[in-house]
């Protein structure tokens, strides 16, 4: 239930955001020529809509590929949450997204909100907005991560409080009609009073020793839901920052008429959707969900970037990225963005694995997943060339 509405939020904010951007991205009134001869040269409408289709199957493709990855650790041994590979996996896409953050997301924010289209006497180009908003972005990630987190962890204690209380009684009730039959029993025969007394030692010592293993069961499970409750907040949290600037970078995509524009960003949207897909995945797989939920989520990620590219189509023909209310808009959301894929990236990702008592024992694993995070973040940095 908790997944469908988080789901349902996610799918109301990607609309959202596909709206807001096409709706002020048509001409508003301010300076009509500015930008619009860069986008003219280089047109060919024809050209372009055979790369956008071929973006749109290929950043799919790759998408159900990264975020279907950690899961084949049902299948293989090797890529099982607590195992080496998954460590190493995770870690490197957390580098790719921290970059995606700093090196796609952040720097474009500030281009939109410095750019020369916005009105000469704005507020714009006097403050720092783009820096406000990931700041922002980030603190916000902050609070709804730790109050998620702590709502979600009183629910589920009042629940197993309740149940812990009817369990209880139940075994009360149990132990009361036998220790009632067994007296029943016993007290027919000769010596029962002796044998009676032995018979209630030997049941304390079993029951107190029943008491020890079952809260040391109840402690391990209960350390347990806590960490798949945090993989929860953490995998849907994150969702919610990816599909922000996925809405964004499908849609400016999707309206381009530039062939040459659109060629490299094929590619390295296509490797950008695999390896956010992979950070994603293993946050899912973490989160111990069910299938459905799993399913939900999964194809959501996966469809997000194309259905942009689809949107960005629809609206070319009204298309002005550089229209004033366009840049504001893009700025802000892609700042915000980028606050909250850093704060994700660097405290529930990579922060949380890297304080693993798994990875702080073992050297190796230490410096393999060191080094796994710094491949993600390079490669990722290395796109930007590109896209």
């Amino acid at each position: 239930m908790r997944t469908n509405t988080t789901t349902t939020a996610t799918v109301l904010l990607a609309a959202a955001v596909a709206l807001l951007l096409a709706t002020a991205a048509r001409g508003d009134g301010g300076d009509g020529g500015c930008g619009k001869e860069d986008a003219a040269a280089g047109r060919d409408r024809a050209r372009a809509r055979g790369l956008k289709i071929a973006a749109f199957f290929s950043i799919l493709v790759c998408g159900a590929l990264g975020c279907g990855l950690p899961s084949l650790g049902r299948h293989v041994p090797a890529l099982r949450p607590d195992g080496d590979v998954f460590f190493l996996v995770k870690a490197f896409a957390a580098g790719v997204i921290l970059a995606t953050g700093f090196i796609h997301i952040l720097p474009d924010a500030f281009d939109n909100l410095t750019d020369d289209c916005l009105p000469a006497g704005g507020p714009w180009k006097e403050f720092p907005f783009a820096g406000f908003g990931a700041m922002v972005g980030a603190i916000g990630t902050l609070v709804v991560d730790t109050l998620a987190t702590g709502y979600f962890t009183r629910a589920q204690s009042k629940k197993d409080a309740a149940a812990a209380v009817a369990d209880e009684e139940k075994q009360s009730a149990a132990a009361t009609t036998q220790q009632h039959n067994h007296h029943y029993v016993v007290g027919d025969g000769g010596g029962g009073e002796e044998h009676e007394g032995q018979v209630h030692v030997h049941t304390h010592a079993t029951h107190g020793h029943a008491h020890g293993s079952s809260a040391l069961v109840a402690a391990v499970g209960e350390d347990d839901k806590e960490t798949t409750l945090r993989h929860r907040v953490i995998s849907q949290v994150l969702e919610l920052g990816i599909v922000v600037h996925s809405v964004i970078i499908g849609i400016s995509l999707g309206a381009s008429q530039n062939p040459e524009t659109i060629k490299p960003l094929v590619v390295a949207l296509s490797f950008h959707q695999m390896f956010e897909g992979m950070g994603l995945g293993g946050c899912i797989v973490q989160a111990k969900f069910k299938v459905r939920s799993i399913v939900t989520m999964v194809l959501f990620f996966c469809l997000t970037t194309p259905v942009g590219i689809a949107v960005g189509v629809g609206i070319s023909s009204v298309y002005n990225e550089s229209s004033p209310t366009a840049l504001v808009v893009e700025g802000i959301l892609n700042s915000v963005a980028a606050g909250i894929l850093i704060y994700m990236a660097l405290v529930d990702l990579l922060a949380e694995d890297f304080m693993n008592p798994r990875v702080q024992s073992r050297g190796k694993l230490q410096l393999g997943i060191n080094l796994a995070m710094l491949a993600g973040a390079g490669l990722m940095s290395m796109l930007a060339k590109w896209a």
